[in-house]
Formats: structure tokens, sequence, C-alpha cells
């Protein structure tokens, strides 16, 4: 256990003397735990040029369904803008019900392959992880936040909803550190899992085909109901046009958190799609926009957490 937590303070091997930043190894969050099968379950750390310290960091959580991961234009991407920007990133590389079980629906003949709670029980130890290193990282403890894509906004949405339930707690691990994101991001989200515009491939992917019509699963991961008057500052944004993920579950969760007074800014473009990530070949002309307004969006929550702070 006490090697896990310190791997990712120890795993910078070289120097990439052309780019001038640090090249990190992905850490494998439960080597050294009783979690078996998820040795694939990475972390990348994306740090800016040496000598940082206090940096806002983030967890990046690709979509994909939740059967698979976009890494290079919703992870990567993405994580080095960020580093780019002057922020720590953690490209987060979570569990998903893989591409064998889409195509011939493995889980519901034998059972048992990735689903809820595995992805938020991932994206809750790498939380962890960050925080209890915070100092051999140089962040911020108290703006540690995630981001997240389709799949993986409905994934960080959850962690900013659920983090009054401990899922590292059944399977051994014992936490000293929040489990609470103070802020998060989710990017054209899935959203709900029993309204009209559920997108269901998603829906599969994460309750398992044995699983799907359970109701009860259905109404605890439907964001739109469970949003926290005391939850973290949200930014949300989306595309009318998606032909993915119905535009609607995005207006949900706005309804939702607008009801609950929830800090939060909705950005909806009427072109734009969906999956277009960090990567500019795939931007409209209204999404080419998005990463500056995060921003600035960003650097007003910064401004303000900090006054808070000092008082």
């Amino acid at each position: 256990m006490k090697k896990i937590l310190l791997l990712i303070g120890l795993l910078c091997l070289c120097t990439n003397l052309r780019a001038q930043e640090a090249v990190w190894e992905p850490v494998h969050i439960w080597d050294g735990t009783p979690v078996r099968g998820a040795h694939a379950v990475t972390l990348t750390p994306y740090l800016p040029e040496a000598d940082h310290y206090g940096l806002p960091a983030f967890i990046v959580c690709p979509g994909g369904s939740y059967f698979w991961l976009d890494v290079e234009h919703e992870g990567v991407m993405v994580a080095e803008w960020l580093r780019d920007q002057g922020y720590a990133a953690f490209l987060l590389q979570y569990r998903t019900g893989g591409w064998f079980d889409f195509v011939f629906r493995s889980r519901a003949t034998f059972g048992g392959g990735n689903q809820h709670p595995d992805m938020i029980a991932d994206l809750q130890r790498s939380i962890q992880l960050v925080r209890e290193n915070w100092q051999s990282l140089g962040i911020d403890p108290r703006m540690v936040g995630a981001m997240g894509f389709s799949a993986g906004g409905h994934l960080v949405m959850s962690a900013a909803e659920l983090y009054g339930t401990d899922f590292l707690a059944p399977l051994g691990i014992e936490t000293t550190v929040s489990l609470r994101p103070d802020f998060v991001a989710p990017i054209y989200p899935v959203v709900t899992m029993e309204q009209e515009c559920v997108h269901k491939r998603s829906r599969r992917g994460l309750l398992g085909e044995r699983r799907e019509r359970n109701t009860v699963l259905r109404d605890s991961l439907s964001l739109e109901k469970h949003v926290r008057p005391d939850g973290p500052p949200v930014f949300l944004l989306n595309c009318v046009d998606d032909p993915i993920v119905d535009y609607r579950n995005s207006n949900l969760l706005d309804s939702a958190l607008t009801a609950n007074k929830v800090p939060h800014f909705f950005v909806q473009y009427k072109i734009g799609g969906h999956g277009f990530g960090a990567d500019p070949q795939r931007f409209s002309d209204e999404t080419r926009q998005w990463q500056a307004t995060f921003l600035q969006w960003f650097k007003e929550l910064l401004k303000s957490k900090r006054k808070n702070n000092e008082e």
C-alpha cells in the first residue's frame, strides 16, 4: 500500500529535452490493493515544467459509452492542453465494459465484467491518491477536480453527487481525505438513465446487461435526480446538434443545478456535434471557443476560492 502512495511522486523518469517537460509513466492505481482484475486502470500525470507548486489538479475522464475510451481526443489532448495552461492534469483510464462485451453481450451470458460501481471507484481512488500525494505532486489539495467527456462527463458528475458514498471502503481501502471533487466539468455528458433522451449504449455499458432494466439503479444513476445543494461548482457544455447524446441530457442537468442553487455555468452551442474533445480538427466555428470560455470561468473560480481561503 505504501508503495502505491509514493509512486505518483516518484515516477518522473526522464526529461524530454525537446518539449522541456517531465515525462511520467502511468500509475496502476490498484496495485498493492485487494482489488482484482483492475491492472489495466491507469492514472497518467501531465505536469508543467519543474518548480511548480500549489497547482489546481484535473482528473481527465475520456468518454466512450462506458464500453471503451477515446484516449486520444478526450484524454491525451485534453491533459496536454491543461498542462500547457499551467495546471496539473491526470489522465484516468478507468474500467469499461469493453469491446468484446459490446459486441457479444458477454456479461449477460457469463456475468461479471466491468460495471457500476467499478468506474466511480476508479475515479474516487484517483482523487484519493492525488490528494494524499499533494506535496510531492506540487498541487493544491483544495483544488482537485475532474473534467469528463460524454460517458466520462456522467462519471465526473457522479463523483460530484455521490461523494457521500465511499465506494473504496467495500474494497478494504481506508480513505483519509475527502472524495468530493472541488469542481467538475462535464462536457457533452450523458446525464439520465431513465428519461426518453437516455443514451442507451452508455446505460448498458454502465449497468451491465443483467441490470440494465433495474429501475432502482437507473434512478440512482440519473444525475438530474441527485444534484446536491452543497455540490461543487460545475462547468457544463454541449451542442444542440449532438447526434450521439441527446442535447436534452444537459438541459436536465442544468435545470437540476439551477433548482438546487449549485454554482454552475452552462454553455450550449448550436453546431458542434459530439466527441470533439480538445482536437482542433474536430471543432466547429462555435466549439472552437470552448477552451477559452472554460479557462475564463475557471480563472474566476480560482480567484473566488483563493479570496475565500484568505478570509
